[in-house]
């Protein structure tokens, strides 16, 4: 067998090692015949059938989202697949063509597929323009039962790792990494923020996206090597590569296995700065995890998950357990609650109703924006948070705001359902702190009048830097802009955490910069004390703040507020990280 190596992009460290398995997906080029017409209305009922065979798949795929094992994000993208799937352009435009033409139905729904990609290829909106993608990867799954295909992933075949090697992966199959363990997997498509990446970096699997060809290339069976770290793809490695890697692989599991020793030891600088550690959940399943990895608080609790995957709103007692359980299994340590942020990519089938389909859904009624217009369902989950506070070290955190007035009208919100709550003679703590997202440039640009009205603030980088930059970055073809490492973005966090300072309000980083390691010792120069990630990036965080002098990181977090480019700032970077 031929040995050769595929270049991508790296979206999830680590090696594996493993036999590949092809996911094979149904092709858009089809057959076209022309049918009697005693056989047109079969044909149209064959094509409902797999309508509705397709829509069975996707509640099963979310019935198997119970578990707290899959990251909570994949109910949006389902949500969004359900929509797509359910809408007349798609299931009842075919049969028009069906009816008219008397053509099969799999050519029908590839000529209506083609209609509404070069539709969307139209849209300025760099947003709503790919959502083409999960319009095809929809199509493709009906045309599979059309054509008699599994629309599932395989399982894995062999004893030895599995890794999965697919042109892309759609939401709804990645969905099904919870049934299956594999040892990693590649796609031909896909960037740092595509729905593959946020899996791999959720399960710890070792990932290589945007190959270009590897589905073309590698056969099922063969051996391959996945180095998520370096982004390359070893086929059919040779024995010297292969125990290279195999020793590679070991002393990489021996690391992971040293980074548990720090588990209780408390993260402080060289230098004696103490910082805090906290981590990023979704459901209260992930407490397990956050415990696990020594995190001294949850600094992100995502409550909106609460509200996906399902058909009706969490009632206020459903909510109040799920924060109670939270609260009480960090046995007093600290637990920040972000009110919902609904809108944008997380759509809820029960919210139908109130939720419209907005224009561009990142600028829209969304978050804080959506609490305050609907403000029944907002008290509802105030109440449930302020019972929770009685078992608990809980805090209320509100996401997005842009103005005084918004937490003004939050604030008073709070006050309501506090009355509420003495009037029932229900226990709270009255003293709860209330905080705010800096999400937003107009938020850091105005951010004296918010300290002074909130307790503390949390920066969300992902929003800011997309804000700031006016990148997408679920957007393939703008992807590259998308850089934490811009002169504007590095200036901003800086003047957030200076301001918060000033005004002796802590402040924390709850964005993904928070979890990335080479990024800790800049963030700690700028003056950042609290963090706040995924639990699985905790202890490799905590081991770079152990080794970090804070004082010297801050002289060379000085020079890199004054650069005026990426490239610059990327080089200060990689001295301040070889100190």
């Amino acid at each position: 067998m031929v040995s050769f190596a595929l270049n991508g992009v790296g979206v999830s460290g680590g090696i594996a090692i493993g036999r590949a398995q092809l996911v094979s997906h149904a092709t858009l080029e089809v057959a076209h015949y022309t049918l009697p017409a005693s056989k047109v209305d079969a044909e149209i009922l064959r094509f409902s059938n797999a309508i509705k065979e397709v829509q069975k798949e996707l509640e099963g795929l979310h019935a198997a989202m119970t578990g707290g094992d899959v990251p909570g994000e994949f109910g949006a993208f389902l949500d969004v697949h359900w929509m797509i799937l359910t809408d007349p352009t798609l299931s009842e435009a075919p049969k028009k063509l069906i009816l008219e033409q008397r053509c099969n139905a799999e050519w029908a729904l590839t000529q209506q597929l083609g209609i509404l990609v070069e539709q969307f290829n139209e849209i300025e909106d760099a947003y709503l323009r790919e959502r083409k993608a999960d319009i095809v990867q929809v199509g493709e799954r009906v045309l599979k039962r059309l054509m008699g295909k599994p629309g599932a992933l395989p399982a894995p075949v062999a004893e030895e790792q599995t890794i999965l090697v697919a042109h892309d992966l759609s939401p709804a199959d990645v969905i099904q990494f919870k049934q299956h363990h594999y040892g990693a997997f590649l796609t031909d498509v896909g960037g740092v923020t595509s729905h593959t990446a946020i899996v791999a970096r959720s399960l710890n699997v070792p990932a290589v996206v945007a190959t270009h060809n590897a589905r073309a290339l590698i056969r099922d069976s063969e051996m391959l090597i996945v180095d998520g770290d370096a982004g390359v793809v070893i086929v059919n490695p040779d024995r010297a590569v292969l125990s290279e890697y195999r020793l590679k692989q070991t002393e990489l599991g021996l690391e992971r296995q040293k980074l548990k020793r720090l588990r209780t030891k408390p993260a402080e600088t060289l230098d004696g700065v103490h910082v805090e550690l906290h981590a990023n959940i979704e459901l209260p399943d992930d407490l397990a995890q956050t415990l696990e990895n020594g995190a001294t608080g949850v600094g992100l609790f995502r409550s909106e998950f609460l509200f996906l995957n399902r058909d009706s709103l969490p009632s206020e007692d459903e909510q109040f357990e799920a924060y109670r359980t939270v609260a009480e299994g960090m046995e007093g340590k600290p637990v920040v609650i972000r009110t919902f942020d609904l809108g944008a990519d997380k759509h809820v089938e029960s919210l139908d109703g109130l939720m419209r389909v907005a224009p561009n859904p990142a600028l829209g009624l969304r978050a804080v924006r959506f609490c305050l217009a609907e403000p029944r369902m907002f008290l509802t989950q105030l109440r449930a948070i302020l019972r929770a506070s009685h078992y608990g070290c809980v805090r209320i955190l509100v996401p997005m705001l842009a103005s005084a007035g918004e937490i003004d009208q939050t604030l008073t919100m709070i006050a309501h359902a506090k009355e509420a709550l003495r009037d029932q003679d229900v226990p709270f703590d009255p003293n709860i702190e209330v905080g705010g997202m800096i999400e937003i440039p107009a938020a850091v640009i105005a951010m004296d009048a918010l300290v002074s009205r909130l307790d503390f603030l949390s920066i969300g980088t992902n929003d800011l830097i997309q804000y700031t930059l006016a990148v997408d970055r679920a957007d393939e073809a703008v992807a590259h802009l998308y850089n934490p490492l811009h002169p504007a973005v590095v200036r901003l966090i800086g003047q957030a955490i200076a301001t918060a300072d000033k005004a002796k309000k802590p402040i924390a980083v709850c964005g993904e910069m928070a979890g990335e390691v080479s990024l800790t010792r800049l963030l700690l120069g700028l003056g950042l004390r609290h963090f706040s990630m995924h639990p699985a990036e905790l202890l490799t965080v905590k081991q770079r703040v152990l080794t970090s002098d804070a004082a010297a990181s801050k002289v060379i977090a000085d020079r890199i507020r004054r650069a005026d480019s990426p490239e610059r700032i990327s080089l200060l970077v990689d001295k301040l990280n070889a100190m």
